[in-house]
């Protein structure tokens, strides 16, 4: 996500600060917003600040893990941005207020296709805000096109590419691709297919020499240290965007197709302010800022096709229009033995990295 990353940045978080800081003094209404670093514009934060007269008030996560630390240990935040099976966590443990929808008519902007899946089938909880997918990152001068789709996944595993690619380092992802790989379901409950996934990985592991990152794919495949690279999707739009000779490609095996929603926590202090962000969000105008400003595909279907189409700035990026209705495709849905399981098993994957 140029998102330039889920990373923060010095210069982001200055300018957060001093968005979050202005106006103090004053007697203004407050919303705690806590979101994925650099995932929202500084201008579109601004801008909602002025037009409600009121304070918002940033704090940051690098993962969906993180967050729920967070709220867990006692924090209290207003809105929130997690990600699809935290949401089914969240919602499992009554943590979230439902949405008023006749407070959110922007909620009719949201495509369809991330509109109702799984973990909030009737959005009564989330609204969507960016949705995207996982897939290959790769340079079609060292690696073919035919290569990597006749292979899918499993291109991962050819030795001919030893030493050139970029393992995403998420044990939920990795056992995604290995599972998809194997042509399971990515939320099996199966011991000895899961079984059999991490020996997919571990093998890959010990025969490839992977180079397990997170945000620092965005830098290096933008500079083309590597052929190969799984990544999100919009961090794969941002890197295309700056280097136009890779290529993103979705294995037909299946993958991941992820949605992160804005929700309300049942801490919250002004649930009218806070369906007011929400609604805000998903308008035309700062939906556009944050897209253009992140990377991510929105979930504005009538934005999406603005910035995909001719003359936007995503305009003939493959990585921004990720797969729709894709029946292989799945979302990661909650499951605490499942997510125990993945974390030991990912642990003894990279017990031999090097």
């Amino acid at each position: 996500m140029k998102r330039k990353s889920r990373y923060m940045t010095l210069f982001g978080l200055l300018t957060m600060c001093a968005v979050a800081l202005t106006g103090c003094g004053e007697s203004k209404p407050t919303l705690k917003f806590y979101n994925w670093g650099e995932y929202a514009s500084y201008e579109v934060i601004s801008n909602f600040e002025k037009e409600y007269n009121c304070k918002v008030i940033c704090d940051y996560y690098d993962s969906n893990e993180t967050m729920y630390n967070k709220i867990q240990s006692g924090d209290s935040y207003d809105v929130m941005i997690p990600s699809d099976y935290m949401i089914e966590r969240l919602i499992s443990e009554d943590r979230l207020l439902e949405l008023d929808k006749s407070q959110l008519p922007n909620l009719e902007k949201v495509t369809e296709s991330v509109k109702g899946l799984d973990f909030d089938q009737d959005n009564i909880y989330s609204a969507p805000y960016f949705w995207g997918s996982v897939g290959i990152l790769y340079n079609p001068e060292a690696v073919s096109t035919e290569t990597v789709e006749s292979e899918g996944w499993n291109v991962l595993k050819n030795a001919e590419y030893k030493g050139k690619i970029y393992m995403y380092d998420s044990e939920r992802d990795s056992f995604m691709i290995a599972l998809k790989a194997l042509g399971y379901s990515m939320n099996t409950e199966n011991e000895s297919e899961i079984e059999e996934a991490y020996q997919w990985l571990k093998e890959l592991n010990d025969t490839m020499e992977p180079v397990y990152v997170t945000d620092e794919v965005i830098d290096n495949m933008i500079s083309g240290n590597k052929d190969m690279a799984v990544v999100y999707s919009g961090d794969g739009t941002f890197i295309s965007s700056e280097n136009d000779s890779l290529k993103y490609y979705e294995p037909e095996q299946g993958t991941n197709v992820w949605c992160d929603a804005m929700v309300i926590s049942k801490e919250c202090e002004n649930p009218e302010l806070a369906h007011q962000f929400i609604n805000y969000m998903m308008g035309n105008e700062a939906a556009k800022a944050n897209s253009e400003f992140v990377g991510y595909t929105t979930a504005n279907d009538e934005v999406m096709k603005e910035i995909s189409g001719e003359g936007g700035v995503f305009n003939g990026n493959s990585a921004y229009n990720a797969r729709q209705g894709y029946e292989k495709d799945e979302v990661f849905h909650d499951n605490e033995v499942i997510r125990k399981l993945l974390s030991d098993y990912w642990i003894k994957v990279k017990a031999s990295e090097q």
